[in-house]
């Protein structure tokens, strides 16, 4: 299995699209906590799939998928990050029981620009536990 991270902050919409289509990304899986609240608007999820980050996959025929489950709930605090790496160690298989339904590849979409500073590469080295090869999009 194969599996993506990107994150959209600071990208323009080509510039992510073509990102996207250059790794054959089949459907993007936001594990943003509140997509609705995209501080651009572009990538906000949209009651309308005919409407923010639904539109702009659409036109690169992507399936988009909000996992909420995933969201970082520890944002807010200073260690985050051991935080939601011990949420992962405890609740993992049930957190991550939907992904393994997303088509293939997938690509875990987040705000931040890079994995280094972003959940989504905690939930990646999961997955790479379970077998599954990663790759952040950079």
């Amino acid at each position: 299995m194969k599996a993506y991270t990107i994150g959209y902050g600071g990208r323009k919409p080509q510039e992510f699209l073509d990102l996207l289509r250059a790794h054959n990304v089949k459907a993007i899986v936001d594990v943003r906590l509140r997509p609705d609240r995209a501080s651009m608007g572009t990538y906000a999820r949209a009651r309308s799939s005919e409407k923010g980050i639904q539109a702009l996959l659409a036109k690169a025929d992507i399936q988009y998928f909000s996992f909420v489950e995933l969201g970082n709930v520890f944002l807010d605090f200073s260690d985050w990050e051991v935080r939601y790496r011990r949420l992962i160690d405890k609740a993992g298989d049930l957190l991550v029981e939907r992904l393994l339904e997303a088509p293939k590849p997938f690509c875990l979409l987040c705000a931040e620009k890079h994995a280094e500073h972003c959940h989504r590469s905690i939930i990646a080295a999961y997955l790479q536990t379970k077998g599954c090869d990663t790759q952040h999009i950079e």
